[in-house]
């Protein structure tokens, strides 16, 4: 497993690689990759932290685990690479981004765009088998990225975090709402979406809990691909 982040996250998380779970972790992970097809690609585990350093977090989406469908995932989460069919998650998403601020459907699902202004793209659990959802549930990922939610919780700087789904909203109780904003609601994914997803105005609620902070708004309008 790709354990090397080349910026300040590989120093804030250096002690947590070195961990019992986390040890544990990574041999599970990589006899995965050994014996079975696993998305995303270890090279991408990390992404996340690789395109949005810990200093440049503004604004957290948090959601479950990477897609496991054939070349979907590349450590962003919902985000899909350049080429590939948007998942109906993702479909849901900019539906309400067009609901929210008017912004039309992107022909493109690769989220990067949002990830380089500062909005880390973070799943609870960074792997997964191919066509079997929740497979990495449980193996350690959760501690992990608990471990990221403290550090980001312990930062000055507030941070605007979005939880999707219930995996995501049980990190609720680790962020410091005094001076951090949470704004939460059901899964994106269609089994959940007209549940609360849609009309909950996480787009327009995040630039103006940014805005109140004194940080430039997120500009969600992603690069039209020809």
């Amino acid at each position: 497993m790709y354990n090397v982040m080349q910026n300040k996250w590989q120093a804030i998380l250096a002690s947590e690689f070195q961990q019992p779970y986390y040890q544990k972790l990574q041999t599970f992970v990589n006899e995965e990759y050994q014996s079975q097809t696993i998305y995303p690609k270890k090279e991408n585990i990390f992404n996340a932290f690789q395109q949005t350093d810990f200093d440049q977090v503004k604004v957290v989406i948090l959601g479950q685990d990477p897609y496991h469908g054939p070349n979907q995932s590349h450590g962003l989460a919902f985000s899909v690479q350049p080429g590939v069919k948007i998942p109906p998650s993702l479909r849901n998403i900019f539906k309400e981004l067009e609901n929210d601020l008017g912004i039309p459907p992107a022909t493109c699902g690769d989220l990067t765009a949002w990830a380089s202004q500062g909005v880390l793209l973070l799943n609870t659990v960074l792997t997964v088998r191919a066509g079997e959802a929740n497979s990495h549930r449980k193996k350690g990922w959760e501690v992990f990225t608990d471990a990221v939610i403290q550090q980001l919780n312990a930062r000055q700087q507030p941070i605007v975090f979005i939880l999707w789904g219930k995996p995501a909203q049980q990190k609720a109780a680790m962020i410091d709402t005094g001076k951090h904003v949470i704004i939460q609601s059901v899964h994106p994914s269609p089994l959940s979406a007209s549940r609360g997803f849609f009309g909950s105005k996480p787009f327009s609620r995040t630039n103006e809990a940014l805005i109140s902070l004194g940080e430039k708004p997120i500009n969600w309008c992603l690069p039209s691909v020809l």
